[in-house]
C-alpha cells in the first residue's frame, strides 16, 4: 500500500495529534472497562476504595470511549476529509490546534473529577456545569473551523461525507447546550433547570442523540470517504448517500422516549418514540447497503486487505444493531430486554462492531498518509488485531444477549399463588458465567487495541517517505 506524502497545502498537524489521542484514551477507555467488567465478575476488585468502585469507573469508562476515543476520531477524520475534499487548507491552524488542546482538556477534567464522584448523574451527559461550558466552547471553536472550510472549498459542490460532519457538530451543540442548562452552586456542583418526568425526557433526547449523531452521523460521514477510498471503488449511488442523510437526520432526532417505555412519561410519547425507531430502520438500512455495495467489484480485496476488512464488518455490525434497536423499542420487545444485559449488549455490537471497527479502519488508513510512511509498520499485526477485535465483539455481545433474556424471564417468571419464582440473587447467580465470557470478549478487544499502539509506534519510527516527490494524490478526494 503507498501512500503519497502529505500535502503541504493542508493542515496535518492537527490530524496527526488527534489520531494518537484516539488510540492513548481508547486504551485507557478499554483498560477500564475491561475493570469495570472484571469487578462485575469478582466485586472485591473495587478494594473498599470510592473512586475505583463500578459507580465511578463505569461513567468514566464511557466518557473516555465516546468523548476521549471516538471524538478524537471523528476530529481526526473530519478535518482530513474536509481539506481533501474541498481542497482546501483547514481554517485558522491557530484554532484547530485550540480545538485540539481544548478537547484533550475536556477529557483530562472528566478523568479527574468523575472518580471524584463529582457528576450529573445523567447519562453521557456527566460532566459537571463548568465542564461542560468549557466543552461548548470547543465545540463551538471545532464548528467554525469546519464550516469556514467548507465555505473557502475550491470543488463546486460539497461531498456528502461532510453533509454528516455538520450535521453531527451541529446536533451535538444543540443536545449538549439544552441538557446542560443547570444552576451551578459551587464549581462542581450545579442542579438541572429540568425535573421529574421533564428531566428524563431531555436527558433521554440527548442520550439517545448522543448515540444518533456523536457515535453514528459523525462515523456515517467517515464511512462515506474511507470505505470509496480504501476499496478504490466510487459510493455505489450517491443518490441514495442523500436520502440516507435526510431521512436519518429527519428521524433519529425523535427517537429517544423508546428509552422511557413503561415510565412516568406520557404514553403517546413512548409511543411516538417506539414509531419512529421501527421507521429508523429504513435510512440506517439503506446507509449500510450503500457502503455494502460500494464494494461492488471489489470483493476480492478483502482477502489480502484487512483494513478494508475492518471498514467491512464494522458495517455489517452496524447494519445488525440498527435492526436490533427499533426492535428493542417495541414494547413488547422492551418490556423483556429492558434494564436487563440485553441492552448491554446492543450498545456494544454498536460501540465495538460499529463506531470502534469503522474507527480502527480509518486509522489504519489514515496513519500512513499524514505521517508519510510508505505503510503500516506490520500488516501481520493488523490482520491479529482484526480476529481480536472481531472474535472480542462477538463473544461480548452474544454473553450479553444470552444474560439478558435469561435476566428478563428470570424476573418475569411467577408462580400460581402470583409470587415471585426466582429471587434477584438466583437472577445474578444465572448471569455469573455470561459476565465471565463478557471479561474474556472485553480482554480479547483491548489486546487488538494495544496490538494498534505497538503497530503505530514502530510505524512512526519506520523512516519517512521522500516528501520532495510529487505526490500525483495529493488533490484527489
Amino acid at each position: 500500500m503507498q501512500s503519497a506524502a502529505p500535502h503541504p497545502a493542508y493542515n496535518y498537524k492537527v490530524v496527526r495529534q488527534f489520531i494518537l489521542m484516539t488510540i492513548v484514551w481508547g486504551v485507557l477507555g478499554m483498560c477500564t472497562g475491561v475493570l469495570i467488567a472484571a469487578q462485575l465478575v469478582w466485586p472485591e476488585l473495587n478494594f473498599d476504595t470510592p473512586w475505583l468502585s463500578f459507580g465511578r469507573l463505569r461513567p468514566l469508562h464511557t466518557s473516555l470511549v465516546i468523548f476521549g476515543f471516538a471524538g478524537s476520531a471523528q476530529f481526526a477524520a473530519s478535518y482530513y476529509a474536509v481539506q481533501r475534499t474541498c481542497q482546501a487548507r483547514l481554517f485558522s491552524d491557530g484554532l484547530a490546534a485550540f480545538t485540539f488542546w481544548g478537547w484533550q482538556a475536556t477529557i483530562v477534567i472528566m478523568l479527574v473529577t468523575l472518580p471524584m464522584g463529582l457528576t450529573t448523574t445523567k447519562e453521557y451527559a456527566e460532566i459537571e456545569f463548568t465542564g461542560a461550558v468549557w466543552m461548548a466552547i470547543v465545540w463551538i471553536a471545532y464548528g467554525i473551523v469546519f464550516f469556514t472550510t467548507v465555505t473557502h472549498r475550491q470543488t463546486p459542490h460539497i461531498y456528502v461525507g461532510n453533509w454528516f460532519f455538520g450535521a453531527f457538530i451541529l446536533v451535538i451543540a444543540m443536545l449538549h447546550v439544552i441538557n446542560h442548562l443547570s444552576i451551578p452552586v459551587s464549581w462542581f456542583k450545579s442542579y438541572s433547570v429540568y425535573s421529574g418526568a421533564t428531566d428524563a425526557m431531555v436527558q433521554w433526547w440527548y442520550g439517545h442523540n448522543a448515540v444518533g449523531f456523536f457515535l453514528t452521523t459523525g462515523f456515517l460521514g467517515m464511512m462515506y470517504y474511507f470505505v470509496p477510498k480504501q476499496a478504490d471503488r466510487p459510493v455505489y449511488s450517491y443518490r441514495l448517500s442523500i436520502v440516507h442523510f435526510w431521512a436519518l437526520i429527519t428521524l433519529y432526532i425523535w427517537a429517544g422516549p423508546h428509552h422511557l417505555h413503561y415510565t412516568a412519561l406520557p404514553d403517546w410519547a413512548q409511543t411516538l418514540g417506539m414509531v419512529m425507531s421501527i421507521i429508523l430502520l429504513a435510512p440506517s438500512w439503506g446507509g449500510m447497503i450503500n457502503g455494502m455495495m460500494t464494494l461492488s467489484g471489489a470483493w476480492h480485496k478483502l482477502r489480502t486487505d484487512p483494513i478494508l476488512r475492518f471498514l467491512v464488518v464494522s458495517l455489517a455490525f452496524y447494519g445488525m444493531s440498527t435492526f436490533e434497536g427499533p426492535m428493542m423499542a417495541i414494547k413488547t420487545v422492551n418490556a423483556l430486554s429492558h434494564y436487563t444485559d440485553w441492552t448491554i449488549g446492543h450498545v456494544h455490537a454498536g460501540a465495538l462492531g460499529w463506531v470502534a471497527m469503522i474507527t480502527i479502519g480509518a486509522l489504519y488508513h489514515l496513519i500512513p498518509k499524514v505521517f508519510a510512511r510508505e505503510q503500516m509498520h506490520s500488516i501481520g499485526l493488523i490482520n491479529a488485531h482484526f480476529w481480536l477485535a472481531t472474535i472480542g465483539t462477538v463473544l461480548y455481545i452474544a454473553s450479553m444477549w444470552v444474560n439478558g433474556i435469561t435476566q428478563g424471564l428470570m424476573w418475569r417468571a411467577v408462580n400460581d399463588d402470583g409470587t415471585l419464582t426466582y429471587s434477584f440473587v438466583e437472577a445474578l447467580e444465572a448471569s455469573h458465567p455470561g459476565l465471565v465470557v463478557r471479561l474474556i470478549g472485553g480482554l480479547c478487544f483491548l489486546a487488538g487495541m494495544l496490538l494498534m499502539a505497538v503497530n503505530t509506534w514502530q510505524t512512526l519510527r519506520n523512516r519517512q517517505v521522500d516528501q520532495t516527490q510529487p505526490s500525483s494524490t495529493a488533490h484527489a478526494s
